[in-house]
């Protein structure tokens, strides 16, 4: 339950910021071009708070926290007073118009430079990209990448941490199946090219099989096999086990890595194991029936064991893996400004790519995917919430800018045909384009909550 309220706490929190720097936006363009401004509202719904300003502006705080407004005066609405013409919406020159339309997505774009700015400032831990492990036969040991090297470039793209590279490779697989990069290997670089077969490129961008589908992982931390917590009713709680055991073997095989007994594990559902224990000064033998289930960001492969347990041991990784990012204020911009730019473009390719079939519909997220990133990134601290706000204060840019009527991006669209066409468009093929926007977003977000669902729920 306290996990659940940190979610929603963090989501509201989060979604209330980036509405009113995206609204704002709006409101401060439109003032300085000399429209008239009625209200400005957080929230749709029921006002629970309102505020009539010195400037007649009317501020409100609504009781449905998903969106917000800001009404300036238009004669689309009803009648508009004699003295007011000059200043209303339909009144103003074309470009003002796209200015104040287009202000919204600007404001959310400068607010994930500022919050990068911030997170540089704060400094950004992270590993080093050195490959820990390559599956042979798999598209990564085609590359020629071997276990030890360093991903330093992509795409002539310096990566110095794990994100940049995984997200580099990404984009560039996304845009043309292939990905040109430089290793560090024995003290000199080597150039590597990864191609992905076109069939491939859907399932590999599917959320968290990376790895899998390309066949390397990055080097792992070194974390004994100790138990941490015991789930409630499952197998191991049942066999005996307790926290503070550490597993030595199974079936008589000696694990030394907690990943390795995961793995061990994994491949016997439904078969029981003989682990052998050590509590305190005594060693053990506990047989244990390992569970057979549905891992819920795979659901169409077999079944996994578990046994119920999470690590207690402390990762610690290899000496000169561990780095961290930071800048001054002034040498923070470029980085931050960079970072917009870079999950912004990426944003774009993955959008375009889900719409022609090469990018899995799974990336698409929905609320219950980001009230969940929202609590665990507020719990992590102030620098990873940031940088959460950053990345949905992107996204929500790039969604207010798609060309569909009801949103930013459509409305830009209805200014430049009647500024090609020397006239509005009609009322009735306006009504029609609202109603196919309002279709398209009721089935990007039948999507979303479905994605949501089967991802956290199976």
């Amino acid at each position: 339950m306290t996990e659940l309220l940190v979610q929603v706490a963090a989501f509201l929190v989060a979604i209330g910021i980036l509405i009113a720097v995206h609204e704002y936006g709006h409101f401060w363009v439109a003032r300085r071009l000399g429209f008239k401004v009625l209200r400005f509202s957080i929230g749709f719904g029921k006002p629970l708070l309102r505020h009539v300003g010195q400037d007649g502006v009317e501020y409100v705080l609504a009781a449905i926290p998903l969106g917000g407004y800001v009404k300036l005066v238009d004669e689309r609405e009803g009648p508009v007073p004699p003295e007011d013409l000059e200043r209303a919406f339909t009144r103003r020159p074309v470009w003002q118009r796209i200015a104040v339309l287009v202000a919204g997505a600007g404001a959310n774009f400068l607010f994930a430079v500022f919050a990068f700015w911030l997170v540089f400032l704060q400094g950004v831990p992270g590993l080093k990209p050195v490959v820990g492990e390559v599956r042979t036969e798999s598209l990564a040991a085609a590359a020629g990448l071997r276990a030890g090297d360093e991903i330093v470039r992509v795409a002539d793209r310096d990566t110095p941490t794990r994100e940049a590279a995984i997200l580099g490779m990404l984009g560039e697989v996304v845009d043309q199946g292939r990905v040109e990069f430089v290793v560090a290997r024995g003290g000199s670089e080597r150039a590597l090219t990864l191609v992905v077969p076109d069939a491939e490129r859907r399932a590999i961008t599917e959320p968290g099989a990376w790895g899998a589908g390309v066949g390397f992982e990055f080097t792992r931390p070194h974390l004994p096999v100790v138990v941490g917590k015991l789930v409630s009713g499952g197998p191991a709680e049942a066999a005996g086990l307790q926290v503070g055991d550490t597993i030595v073997a199974v079936n008589g095989e000696r694990v030394d890595e907690f990943s390795d007994f995961v793995a061990v594990v994994r491949e016997r559902p439904g078969q029981t194991v003989q682990l052998d224990v050590r509590r305190g000064a005594q060693d053990l033998r506990l047989p244990v029936s390992v569970r057979g289930e549905r891992d819920t960001s795979l659901p169409d492969r077999p079944l996994i064991g578990r046994i119920g347990i999470a690590p207690g041991g402390e990762p610690k990784f290899p000496p000169g893996v561990e780095t961290v990012e930071r800048y001054g204020p002034i040498a923070a911009l470029a980085p931050a400004a960079r970072e917009t730019w870079d999950k912004t473009a990426l944003t774009v390719k993955f959008l375009w790519r889900m719409v022609t079939g090469d990018v899995s519909l799974k990336n698409v997220s929905g609320p219950i995917s980001i009230a969940a990133y929202a609590g665990v990134t507020a719990v992590e601290g102030i620098t990873a919430f940031l940088g959460f706000l950053a990345l949905i204060s992107i996204s929500l840019a790039v969604l207010n800018l798609l060309p569909i009527p009801i949103l930013d991006g459509g409305q830009v669209v209805y200014q430049l045909a009647e500024a090609v066409k020397g006239s509005p468009l009609s009322e009735r093929a306006q009504v029609f384009g609202q109603q196919v926007g309002i279709v398209f977003l009721l089935l990007l977000m039948t999507l979303a909550f479905y994605n949501d669902i089967a991802r956290h729920f199976g």
